[in-house]
């Protein structure tokens, strides 16, 4: 069955509830099942009428939008081959990715992929034609119109194509945090029984009156898998096409559901601890009753078991002291949090659960068309990446390395079968690149990934990621990356938060200049000194970093240094400072 099958379902069942959501001129508008399926359907003629045939594919270069659902979903339903590209990439990327997959028609979202989409069509012997999907692009007429136009005159009546379980659906290129991208092809069927496995995991109840908020970007497998799932269950999508401006958009919105990486957790985190820490001793006083209360409220519910009176009525107390405020500025009504792309550690999970958002962590990767595993409503343990769902299989094999079988499981890497053969064992087991073990209940551990486990020359083992997470849980610290391998000792180089420490400068008599100029001053790097000495008091000696270079900007996904999930590319920025982090070893 082809997974966009969900339109005429849900259509038929609802056809006035509102489908998704979005922002124009100011202003959140939705569009009815109904609606929405016609949009589908009309972009799905109009793609046929341009000469879009099954299994032809067709890319979107473009932020997150209604645009790019409903082209997304169109190209699927035609029986069509999607391929999205990070609006974040350059010319280069999109040229390679555009050339790889051989895409005829491509959507584009803004003036900068526009003009990039333009000079590579000109080049390209397989690009044909460009839809731009906002009027505010200024687009050259030869081979490019408007979304809007471009579905003018399409028919709204449209049989969605046949598919089977095996039959392509989409190729998503891995941004990787080495190499060149692959193509990760992923089918109808391991959508489908994907979701139907989280259905089924979760048992959600009344799951078309959510409301999820799409804020992670739609080319990455975690983000589209359940946005997809969401509109399969009949829930709302609202779709922020700004991420900078999420703070405003919660509050907004009010979503019930939403799926985001640990950066933005730890955010919420460190930034409450920072205030709680600036406050009085009255306020130290009743964060700290609210926090213990919390925690002991999610502490019974996490063993399902019932809270007693007496604690039930502390929580609401607490609930009205401390965390509906924290709550309100997420929009009040969030509930449930799918977590993954990166390890997130148990002090924030934990401070969340306490104030009754309970964040759902999960393990997965874009060759699996994302959940692996995740936690279950109950009976979870912070710290691990929880249980597997489905008929997915997981065992450790050589190097403590993560194994995988199941319906999650991609096709392979398109176009390039020496590179698939190399990530499958003989038997068929899918090899994630992470190092992990079970803890005695049966729960997943990841460890690291394999390539980023480092060995000093002592001979001693450093995982970075634990380290990194402890130092960027500090609202001072933006980003870190630390570096060990082949040398003595742990050293780093550390984004600032730079919003909290320019409120720290009038504290240290420093007037501001320039960040350049900010961070190479003897009184920050002994502010950070102190900060980094306290954090790392529970590390072992040799995991602790022992110097480090403050950075004035941050990591950028354009120039490659970070992912669009915000992993640091460490190849990347290894080469990049190298001379950096040599000189940390000269003095």
């Amino acid at each position: 069955m082809n997974l966009t099958q969900f339109l005429n379902t849900n259509t038929e069942k609802f056809p006035e509830r509102a489908a998704i959501g979005f922002k124009k001129k100011e202003e959140w508008k939705e569009i009815n099942w109904k609606n929405f399926r016609r949009m589908v359907f009309k972009t799905a003629n109009a793609l046929k009428n341009a000469g879009i045939a099954e299994n032809d594919r067709v890319a979107i270069y473009s932020d997150n939008s209604a645009e790019w659902v409903v082209f997304d979903l169109a190209a699927l339903s035609l029986g069509a081959v999607s391929v999205p590209i990070y609006s974040t990439n350059n010319r280069e990327q999109a040229e390679y990715i555009l050339n790889d997959s051989e895409a005829k028609i491509i959507l584009v979202g803004n003036q900068e992929q526009y003009d990039a989409a333009l000079e590579i069509l000109q080049n390209s012997q397989y690009l044909k034609e460009i839809i731009i999907s906002k009027k505010a692009v200024w687009i050259k007429k030869e081979h490019s119109q408007y979304l809007e136009d471009f579905i003018k005159k399409a028919d709204e009546n449209f049989d969605i194509a046949e598919k089977d379980d095996e039959d392509l659906a989409t190729i998503i290129y891995t941004s990787g945090t080495t190499g060149v991208p692959k193509g990760v092809m992923l089918t109808h069927g391991n959508f489908h029984k994907c979701f139907d496995a989280h259905f089924d995991f979760f048992k959600f109840k009344n799951f078309e009156k959510e409301h999820s908020l799409a804020f992670l970007p739609l080319t990455h497998v975690f983000e589209r898998s359940w946005t997809l799932l969401c509109l399969t269950g009949g829930a709302k999508v609202s779709f922020l096409e700004n991420t900078k401006l999420i703070a405003s958009c919660l509050t907004e919105v009010k979503p019930t559901m939403m799926c985001s990486v640990p950066r933005f957790y730890q955010k919420i985190y460190a930034g409450v601890n920072e205030m709680v820490a600036a406050g009085s001793d009255m306020k130290k006083k009743i964060f700290r009753f609210a926090m213990n209360t919390g925690s002991e409220v999610a502490e019974l519910k996490r063993l399902g078991k019932s809270v007693p009176f007496g604690l039930n009525l502390k929580n609401a107390i607490a609930n009205a002291l401390v965390f509906k405020k924290i709550k309100n500025k997420m929009g009040g009504k969030l509930w449930f949090m799918p977590c993954g792309g990166a390890s997130i550690s148990p002090e924030v999970t934990k401070f969340f659960d306490a104030m009754g958002i309970h964040i759902t962590v999960g393990y997965g990767l874009t060759e699996t068309t994302a959940t692996l595993t995740a936690f279950p409503f109950k009976n979870y343990e912070h710290g691990t990446a929880g249980i597997s769902l489905g008929d997915t299989q997981i065992k450790i094999g050589e190097n403590d390395e993560i194994l995988a079988k199941g319906s999650g499981i991609m096709k392979g890497y398109y176009k390039k079968p020496t590179e698939t053969a190399e990530v499958f064992t003989e038997d068929g087991w899918f090899k994630t690149g992470d190092a992990g073990r079970f803890d005695e209940k049966g729960n997943l551990m990841i460890t690291d990934r394999i390539k980023d486990l480092m060995k000093t020359s002592n001979g001693k083992y450093i995982a970075p990621q634990p380290i990194e997470n402890l130092l960027s849980n500090d609202n001072y610290i933006n980003q870190v990356m630390v570096a060990a391998e082949g040398k003595p000792f742990v050293t780093a180089l550390i984004i600032p938060n730079f919003e909290a420490l320019k409120e720290q400068l009038p504290k240290l008599n420093i007037p501001f200049t320039s960040w350049e100029e900010v961070v190479k001053l003897d009184k920050v790097k002994d502010f950070y000194h102190q900060k980094i000495e306290e954090i790392q008091k529970q590390l072992s000696g040799f995991e602790k970093v022992k110097k480090f270079v403050l950075m004035p900007a941050e990591f950028e996904i354009g120039s490659g240094e970070i992912t669009p999930t915000l992993k640091v590319k460490r190849n990347v920025v290894l080469a990049k400072y190298a001379d950096l982090i040599e000189k940390m070893y000269l003095h």
